[in-house]
């Protein structure tokens, strides 16, 4: 994948992001990673060196809190950022660009997965529907009023109500540690869209 920011970019982005307030160099990389939907997050071995360097060359200040940093620009570093707005404009049209770029590709890599899913599904769902023509009719008919018939129901509800339950303890445990995004949702819909047709074609044969 080509860079996200060309040279000199993320530098006078960083302090666009200062000019509204002193913040933590994790809140700069968040403040970034929201920028782009989710779809980019910068490392902090990115972040950091060039706020370091911004902080030599007299257009950061840092003061410490605790075990964390908070930094904030100076008046040097406004009147950086002053001189170069059109340059900013500029940055912000090749965020964006590089937001449709890489949400095209994410894009593309979802129907690529979806399609190999909807044919795992598809071969599943077939082969669970030849396993139940290969029975009896009378047989099957007199099982679904027998009590196996009835534990054989309870255990398949049983099975929804566990994969629903393990599901929202993943998401839950996702959700703890970083927010979960728009690709994601789009993909967990798209696979349970896809789960419940198969599930539903296989119990009307």
């Amino acid at each position: 994948m080509p860079p996200v920011f060309a040279h000199g970019a993320l530098r006078l982005y960083l302090l666009a992001l200062l000019e509204s307030g002193p913040k933590h160099g994790y809140e700069l990389i968040k403040a970034l990673g929201d920028r782009f939907g989710g779809t980019y997050s910068p490392s902090a071995g990115t972040i950091y060196p060039r706020l370091g360097k911004l902080e030599e060359e007299g257009l950061v200040a840092t003061e410490a809190e605790g075990r964390r940093t908070k930094y904030s620009i100076t008046a040097a570093g406004l009147a950086e950022l002053d001189t170069r707005r059109g340059e900013l404009a500029d940055v912000e049209e090749t965020i964006s660009a590089s937001v449709r770029r890489l949400a095209d590709t994410l894009r593309e890599d979802i129907r690529s997965n979806m399609r190999g899913l909807r044919a795992d599904l598809a071969a599943t769902a077939e082969a669970a529907r030849s396993t139940a023509k290969s029975m009896d009719f009378q047989a099957r008919t007199a099982a679904r009023y027998s009590p196996e018939g009835h534990r054989i129901l309870k255990e398949a509800e049983l099975l929804v109500q566990s994969f629903r339950d393990d599901l929202r303890v993943e998401l839950r445990l996702h959700a703890g540690s970083k927010p979960l995004t728009p690709v994601a949702l789009e993909t967990v819909r798209t696979v349970l869209d896809q789960a419940r047709i198969s599930i539903r074609n296989s119990l009307r044969d």
